[in-house]
């Protein structure tokens, strides 16, 4: 069996869900199960209308919810036509009249907890895999929906909620296996689950990929399929360099890389639950089911370019802290880390001296109480506008001497925070961000005017 997850914008109106159930339906002899997300910009609406009512704009909540409810109503009517609608009808209302109940709950109580927030926010994947299911049922295709609640155990932090593989194994084997033997397609939203106690959880945005890869190493798939709205995984971001190639195979570890550092094709975790399996992961485009896309595997052919891709992560702010006294004392690193944990701002670049420690962080409204926090043990400054570059590729570590070609093609750029070693595959460094253009045209021109036709398309 194979496992086929469509995002957002696969499944935003009637036209992309016809697109898919004519992908699915040239996968049956495979025994495809579907794992879908919240139709596009779904979610995003979903926990604007709860903050809303948190805030006590019950008003403003409620007529959301009303826009969210003729949006589904439509597509629904168009892809299963006024007759079928007609059945179809009372369950989608009787959806929607629960999010009314919760909203106006919220509201009155004037809180919105971690735990509600999940409830509201599984609204959207649990819409679009009926809508789906739906579908595929109208068009002779066997769709049986499953609730992701049912299947999908997690522990009870809320938001950002972790699966648990063992027990979600279980329930797949008892309640999804036997509707592959009986050539049906089951369809389930992706990024929700529930706790032991049936309480609805989420696993974080961009979770449906991670549910994808969950649900495919729980039933043993041959592959798992992720379909996008672009062709794979490029060589860098074409919106910042035209010229950016797809990437025909690339290694779980340098994908995994890619991810974490800005490509915005894959959910960071996706690659777990495979990797453990050895299930290659296929990136395809659902408007262009033709192209063969990226494949993501254990073992990549390292081919002749050093490396595979140049990712970016904008909007970072660089944080120093400076103690000359204290910073080879026992137990400072840790304080300094323990400032970040309670202010739960993730580190993503560390640079060390004898008197300072250098950290990348996302830029948002938590650095000033965390840099007043800082400044309790040590000497603090902070600076915007910056952004990490990262070259991502196996071959580095093969190949000496490569720093020394990547910042002479940068000698004029003023780089901060370089990183190579963490990494065997990774050369990481800290850039103005409105230099991050010309910075990925130069290094993209250099290291892939000439690409290995095994790796690259």
């Amino acid at each position: 069996m194979i496992v086929m997850k469509f995002g957002g914008t696969s499944v935003e109106d009637a036209r992309a869900i016809e697109r898919v159930v004519s992908i699915v339906r040239g996968r049956l002899a495979q025994k495809p199960l579907v794992v879908v997300s919240a139709m596009a910009k779904v979610t995003d609406t979903l926990l604007t209308m709860a903050r809303a009512a948190g805030a006590g704009e019950r008003k403003t909540a409620l007529k959301l919810c009303r826009s969210l409810q003729e949006r589904h109503y439509n597509t629904a009517s168009e892809l299963l036509g006024t007759a079928l609608f007609t059945d179809f009808h009372s369950e989608l209302g009787s959806d929607f009249e629960s999010l009314d109940e919760l909203l106006r709950g919220i509201s009155a109580v004037g809180e919105l907890t971690p735990r509600t927030t999940d409830h509201v926010a599984a609204f959207g994947e649990m819409l679009s895999s009926k809508i789906v299911a739906a579908a595929f049922s109208a068009h002779g295709l066997g769709g049986v929906h499953v609730d992701a609640r049912d299947v999908l155990v997690t522990d009870g932090n809320y938001t950002q909620a972790a699966p648990q593989q063992e027990e979600t194994d279980q329930r797949l084997q008892s309640k999804v296996k036997p509707l592959l033997e009986a050539d049906k397609v089951p369809v389930m939203g992706g990024f929700i689950g529930a706790n032991r106690s049936g309480v609805t959880t989420t696993i974080g945005r961009g979770g449906s990929d991670y549910s994808a890869a969950i649900v495919g190493a729980g039933l043993g798939a041959e592959r798992i399929e992720i379909w996008t709205d672009v062709d794979g995984i490029l060589t860098t971001d074409p919106r910042t360099c035209p010229e950016a190639k797809r990437i025909k195979v690339i290694s779980f570890d340098e994908a995994a890389e890619l991810a974490y550092f800005g490509a915005k094709v894959l959910h960071p975790a996706t690659v777990l639950p495979a990797i453990q399996k050895n299930i290659p992961v296929y990136v395809l485009n659902s408007r262009n089911p033709s192209c063969e896309g990226t494949k993501i595997t254990t073992r990549a052919p390292q081919g002749k370019n050093i490396f595979k891709a140049i990712a970016v992560k904008k909007r970072i702010t660089i944080v120093d802290v400076a103690a000359p006294r204290m910073l080879l004392a026992h137990g400072f690193l840790r304080a300094i880390f323990e400032a970040f944990d309670r202010h739960k701002v993730a580190v993503d670049v560390v640079s060390t001296s004898e008197v300072s420690v250098s950290l990348t962080v996302d830029s948002n409204n938590a650095i000033p109480a965390l840099a007043a926090d800082l400044a309790k043990m040590a000497d603090v400054k902070y600076e915007g506008r910056k952004a990490i570059v990262c070259l991502v590729g196996e071959n580095l570590r093969e190949t000496p001497g490569i720093a020394a070609v990547v910042f002479r093609e940068l000698a004029d750029k003023k780089i901060r925070m370089i990183s190579q070693g963490a990494s065997e595959i990774n050369l990481t460094f800290v850039v103005e961000e409105d230099e991050v253009q010309d910075v990925i045209q130069r290094l993209h021109g250099k290291f892939f005017a000439e690409l290995d036709s095994e790796v690259f398309a």
